[in-house]
C-alpha cells in the first residue's frame, strides 16, 4: 500500500509539472470535440491511451514480483 501511495503522488506531481509548463492535457491531436450552438462535447480519447499507457508501466514497474 505504501509504494501505490508513493507511485499516486508522484504521478500526481508529474501531471502538475506538464500543466504548468504548458502541455496541453485533455486537448491533444486526435481528441474527439464537437461544437454545436451552446452545446460543445468534448471526449479525450488519445489522452486517456496515454495515460492508460504510462499508468500501466509504472504499476507494473512498482509492483513487480
Amino acid at each position: 500500500m505504501g509504494k501505490f501511495l508513493i507511485v499516486l503522488g508522484l504521478v500526481i506531481a508529474l501531471i502538475g509539472m506538464l500543466i504548468s509548463m504548458g502541455v496541453p492535457l485533455g486537448r491533444l491531436p486526435g481528441d474527439i470535440s464537437f461544437r454545436r450552438g451552446n452545446a460543445s462535447f468534448h471526449f479525450p480519447i488519445v489522452t486517456s491511451i496515454i495515460l492508460s499507457i504510462v499508468l500501466t508501466l509504472l504499476l507494473s514497474f512498482f509492483f513487480r514480483r
